[in-house]
C-alpha cells in the first residue's frame, strides 16, 4: 500500500486550496478513503470520508467549506479546502480504512501534506 499527498502549502484566511493523494498497492474503487489533519500539540481528526459507492462524510467543523472526491481511474483522492480559516492550518493526511461516516477506522496512512492558513 502506498498513500502519497501533495498539493499543500500556505494561504491566506478565506483563501482555497486542493490537496490530492495518490493510491497504489491496493484496489482503491473498492475501499472506503479518508482525509485527517493533525495541528500541533493535538490529535489527529477525521476531516472527511468517502464510501466505494462515492457517500461521503464531514464533521461539523469543515461541513460545507471542505469537499471529498475520488477519480477511480486514476486512483486519486482530493480534499478541496474553501474559505480557510487558521485553525485549519494543520499536517493533513490521506488515509485507506474501512467503516462508514465517524465509524470509519484507517488502516494505513500517507507521509502527510502541510497545510498553513495565514495573513
Amino acid at each position: 500500500v502506498q498513500l502519497v499527498e501533495s498539493g499543500g502549502g500556505m494561504v491566506q484566511p478565506g483563501g482555497s486550496l486542493r490537496v490530492s493523494c495518490a493510491a497504489s498497492g491496493f484496489t482503491f474503487e473498492s475501499t472506503s478513503m479518508a482525509w485527517y489533519r493533525q495541528a500541533p500539540g493535538k490529535e489527529r481528526e477525521l476531516v472527511a470520508m468517502i464510501s466505494p459507492s462515492a457517500y461521503t462524510y464531514y464533521p461539523d467543523s469543515v461541513k460545507g467549506r471542505f469537499t471529498i472526491s475520488k477519480d477511480n481511474a486514476k486512483n486519486t483522492l482530493w480534499l478541496q479546502m474553501d474559505n480557510l480559516k487558521p485553525e485549519d492550518t494543520a499536517l493533513y493526511y490521506c488515509a485507506k480504512g474501512y467503516g462508514r461516516f465517524q465509524n470509519f477506522r484507517p488502516e494505513d496512512w500517507g507521509q502527510g501534506t502541510q497545510v498553513t492558513v495565514s495573513s
